[in-house]
């Protein structure tokens, strides 16, 4: 019987065939071996998975086909349902891995044990002088964002540090805590989910740590194209669900005017963009479903092990902390197109 590889990496696809191939060149180049593929496919109309099998046999490779689109959150969860190893290492179809990815990701889990789930260190695949992220900040209004997006990535995110969320396009997780937590919140179909599971997986005691020499390059929004209605829709909607399911009460009571105020900027600010209906729409639709999120809070704040000041401590918390840092991408992506 063959033994049980270290890690599981978990790509979800959706007509990919354009990335698809030079993300499984890269993780056939992986200088970490115990380690099997498990390619979930979101019903594409494509036919390159046939082929997969013949073009890398070397690799341990697993594909399991959807007959539709059933998104990115359940898509996972069948991943991790499927998966044999102790790590889950998700991987988007558009992240490309440096040879030393996976090895500097599970020489950080084995080094830093209190830790038990990880970020990577993202360059944009198009621009490979700026970042693409480096972990997720979450602000204390309910807004997260991928810290230091479009800064110059020879002065950002160098430094391992403590972050509180990793972003899913290429991160770790121990799968048995994954698990414990019912992994990602199928309800949210794609955008933010990943934050949520980094809110559950803190308040359960997890830590996350960026590791910045597991560094990937990342084409991003391949599949739904950057601020489309696709993405305003689900990512507004889903950041409503995530800070009513997870905010700790004290927090949640003291930034609700601001969680409120931050909904109503972004309707104003979408709405004379000409995006009037996507940002509508997504925060009619996240108070008609918030009876649900409120039934799914009591299960994340029973779950709570730590002290909300541990919750609160890698919380982004100036009040105009998300005006600045898009203020300073915008400045040095400017400076950097000049």
């Amino acid at each position: 019987m063959q033994p049980f590889p270290l890690v599981s990496i978990i790509i979800i696809t959706w007509n990919s065939n354009r990335y698809l191939p030079t993300c499984l060149n890269h993780l056939f180049k992986q200088t970490f071996r115990d380690f099997e593929v498990i390619l979930v496919d979101n019903g594409s109309k494509d036919e390159a998975l046939n082929e997969l099998y013949k073009k890398y046999p070397s690799l341990d490779l697993h594909i399991h086909k959807l007959s539709s689109n059933l998104g990115f959150a359940v898509a996972n969860n069948i991943g991790a349902g499927l998966a044999r190893g102790k790590w889950l290492a998700l991987l988007n179809a558009d992240a490309f891995p440096e040879p030393d990815w996976l090895e500097q990701l599970i020489s950080a889990a084995q080094k830093y044990p209190e830790f038990n789930f990880f970020s990577s260190r993202q360059i944009q695949f198009n621009r490979p002088e700026l970042l693409d992220g480096a972990g997720d900040e979450y602000h204390i209004s309910g807004l997260a964002w991928r810290r230091y997006y479009d800064h110059v990535e020879k002065e950002y995110g160098i430094k391992l540090e403590e972050v509180f969320s990793a972003c899913a396009a290429a991160s770790l997780y121990l799968r048995e805590d994954f698990l414990r937590i019912d992994g990602f919140d199928e309800d949210y179909f794609a955008y933010f989910e990943d934050v949520d599971l980094s809110f559950r997986l803190r308040l359960a005691g997890g830590r996350c740590l960026y590791v910045p020499d597991a560094v990937v390059q990342h084409v991003g929004s391949a599949s739904s194209g950057k601020m489309s209605d696709f993405v305003i829709y689900h990512g507004h909607r889903n950041l409503v669900w995530a800070y009513f399911k997870n905010m700790p009460p004290l927090l949640f009571w003291t930034y609700l005017p601001l969680h409120v105020l931050m909904n109503v900027y972004f309707v104003f600010s979408f709405s004379l963009k000409g995006r009037m209906n996507a940002i509508v729409t997504a925060k009619i639709d996240a108070i008609r479903g918030l009876s649900l999120v409120l039934n799914k809070r009591r299960v994340t704040q029973k779950s709570r092990s730590v002290p909300v000041s541990e919750i609160y401590r890698y919380m982004s918390k100036g009040l105009l902390s998300p005006y600045w840092a898009s203020r300073q991408r915008k400045l040095l992506s400017n400076k950097k197109s000049e």
